[in-house]
């Protein structure tokens, strides 16, 4: 997109095309705006115009722009917070509300795919959570003790295990949740677009949001060369909110992941490594996740920005990295290179927001965003036809807190990845 091959990469590659769509020109009125055509976004949409509604979507570039379409694909359940810590941080009727809404997150997605046939390399074989020495191994089974109590269907695998099931003797065990997949997000992404479109959503792109004002009863909100007219606004830009409702963007940190493609493995190598397909990231604080791709690929990622130093520094990493896990690989070369944006918040779990009346808001995924996105899209298309209140929601309305030292802790991140991955390759 943009001509930037390290914006989508593979994804961009290997995705269906997108639905055609057109930039909005002229004034038009509709039931809701939704801005951002990610998953989110998409998903207001598609369960809106399903409903009888009336929606267009504003998407400043593409569909799937965002990091729906940068993403390395899994579909997980939950947060990266414990279980028992949610009512702590929500309240008991919130806590309680999110786990149960989150834990059968990814049964919705993989609905979705079904229902209207997209096709997005679904592999739906869970994921594991890879433990990283004795601390790491703690912190699994402690997950897996929390979820377990709850009923849910969390296996937690020892050190030999878990070398048959990814292929690598690297890890003291992990945690295997059933729930889980993988999917192509950026296919998803399209996918939830063209469905949206057949279900009579309107799909603007190359239309970034100038302005939005109260007009009368609804709103008004305007883009370069045209405009909207709509009582419900829906807030679907995450990490890449730009002008428009800046208090989105002051409560979210910018942690910048990337993810590197290999050639497609030969089918002997294939069997070696993660022969169930499930996807994988491990308990390092600075992570790396790799999963396969429908080809054969190995998609590897980690924390980093793949521009400046980090355009030598992180491949350089991962080729190294590899072969130490799997050194059946060889020296390995990647045929992709690509990075975004993860919006982090500052307890680790999305916010909804009021920024208006009748102006509603999700954001801040934490690297949770496929699933997440796509219930709380969901969600807010229910809110909006009356279906649920805003006391049914699962998260509460709270105020925006902007981040302190924003920038700095930005900088950091980079910089920080920078040097661990450069450290790294040395050894």
């Amino acid at each position: 997109m943009r001509n930037d091959p390290r914006s989508h990469g593979l994804w961009e590659r290997s995705a269906p095309p997108a639905p055609p769509t057109t930039g909005l020109t002229g004034d038009i009125v509709a039931d809701a705006v939704v801005i951002g055509a990610g998953f989110t976004g998409l998903s207001a949409a598609l369960h809106l115009a399903e409903a009888g509604a009336s929606v267009v979507v504003l998407e400043g570039v593409e569909i799937g722009f965002g990091g729906s379409g940068r993403n390395v694909g899994l579909v997980n359940a939950g947060m990266w917070v414990m279980p028992d810590d949610l009512p702590g941080e929500l309240g008991e009727v919130y806590g309680s509300r999110l786990l149960h809404l989150l834990g059968e997150a990814p049964s919705v997605v993989f609905e979705l795919v079904e229902k209207h046939g997209i096709p997005c390399e679904i592999e739906r074989s869970g994921t594991l959570h890879c433990a990283v020495g004795a601390k790491g191994w703690s912190e699994l089974q402690e997950r897996a003790r929390q979820w377990q109590a709850r009923g849910a269907p969390v296996l937690l695998l020892g050190a030999e295990e878990t070398a048959r099931k990814v292929g690598t003797d690297a890890y003291a065990g992990s945690l295997l949740d059933l729930r889980a997949g993988t999917i192509q997000p950026l296919a998803y992404a399209r996918g939830l677009a063209a469905a949206a479109i057949r279900a009579g959503a309107r799909i603007f792109t190359s239309s970034p949001v100038m302005d939005a004002q109260e007009d009368g009863s609804g709103w008004r909100v305007r883009t370069g060369a045209g405009s909207v007219r709509a009582k419900w606004v829906v807030v679907a830009t995450n990490a890449y909110t730009l002008q428009v409702w800046p208090q989105i963007r002051a409560e979210l940190v910018h942690l910048p992941y990337f993810n590197l493609a290999t050639k497609p493995l030969s089918d002997h190598l294939q069997k070696t490594i993660l022969p169930e397909r499930q996807g994988v990231w491990d308990t390092k604080e600075i992570l790396s996740s790799f999963r396969f791709d429908r080809q054969g690929r190995l998609v590897f990622g980690s924390v980093g920005a793949l521009r400046g130093p980090g355009r030598s520094i992180h491949p350089n990493w991962g080729r190294r990295a590899l072969k130490r896990l799997f050194p059946q690989l060889g020296d390995v070369e990647f045929e992709f290179e690509w990075y975004g944006s993860i919006g982090m918040t500052g307890n680790s779990l999305p916010k909804f927001r009021r920024l208006g009346r009748n102006v509603v808001s999700f954001s801040g995924y934490n690297g949770r965003g496929i699933a997440p996105g796509t219930t709380f899209g969901r969600t807010l298309a229910r809110l909006i036809l009356g279906e649920i209140s805003e006391a049914d929601l699962p998260l509460p309305l709270t105020e925006p807190e902007p981040v302190r030292y924003r920038a700095v802790r930005e900088a950091y991140y980079e910089i920080g990845a920078q040097i661990a991955h450069a450290a790294a390759s040395r050894f």
